[in-house]
């Protein structure tokens, strides 16, 4: 029998981005614990691909922009009057831009502002907006590695990250007070179908596997535990945190 501190089954979950990779597989993490599970994308058709893959009767889908404002505001909306109130928000949504920095466009630096940054702000209002007036809510930013580190190539990424960990302190400063916490996951390196190009260069794996004491590369199962101890009461006096679940790589030089 488990702890009762890790129970969270009957609480109810929007994982944004969840139609695949990470998204997905922290959504059928919180299903499994026996969360009412809604999944977020902007492609209905994918998400209901991906709700068909999850356990049990309890998963919806929300199709909207999570960069668009109004979008977010109806989005939430419609989810709490159509499944119930939110107890859990895990903000995922996110993207990659690699380009040397005196190469990167305004655009996307924009775009890569907007998906990994600004989302987290708009989705993370609104549903915090009902769960202060309700005086619980867990919220759990998605950070990354990258979040303390960079590498040539993604320094966007990287701000983008960095400034996500700010964000997730600033939240728990405003929203603590009234009963919401909000923590952050870090991923190291995790072998997802957006990174498979990487996974693949024998030449960067291996320098991953050389520079992680677990010795191997992420998978998505290794982020599900750190999720759910996050959103349980077992959580309930940690806030503002960014758990880093990467295999020990921010630790050593």
């Amino acid at each position: 029998m488990s702890h009762p501190l890790f129970d969270i089954s009957g609480r109810t979950a929007l994982v944004t981005g969840s139609s695949r990779g990470i998204g997905l597989a922290l959504a059928r993490g919180l299903a499994e614990a026996g969360c009412t599970v809604v999944l977020n994308g902007r492609d209905a058709e994918r998400l209901e691909r991906a709700a068909a893959e999850l356990p049990g009767d309890r998963v919806h889908v929300a199709a909207f922009d999570v960069t668009d404002g109004p979008s977010v505001a109806a989005g939430i909306a419609d989810v709490e009057d159509r499944v119930g109130p939110l107890d859990i928000l895990v903000n995922n949504a996110g993207m990659q831009l690699r380009a040397p920095l005196l190469e990167f466009t305004d655009s996307d630096w924009h775009r890569i502002l907007n998906t990994n940054l600004t989302s987290a702000f708009l989705v993370g209002r609104e549903a915090a907006r009902r769960m202060t007036e309700r005086g619980h809510g867990k919220i759990v930013n998605i950070c990354s590695l990258q979040s303390e580190v960079a590498r040539p190539g993604i320094a966007p990424y990287a701000a983008t990250k960095g400034a996500l960990k700010m964000l997730t302190k600033g939240m728990c400063a405003d929203w603590g007070p009234h009963g919401v916490q909000v923590n952050g996951l870090g991923p190291g390196y995790i072998e997802t179908e957006l990174t498979r190009p990487l996974v693949q260069d024998e030449e960067f794996s291996a320098w991953v596997r050389r520079r992680t004491p677990a010795g191997r590369w992420g998978r998505t199962e290794d982020l599900v535990g750190g999720v759910l101890f996050l959103v349980s009461p077992a959580a309930d006096f940690v806030s503002g945190q960014v758990l880093y679940v990467d295999g020990g790589m921010t630790s050593v030089l």
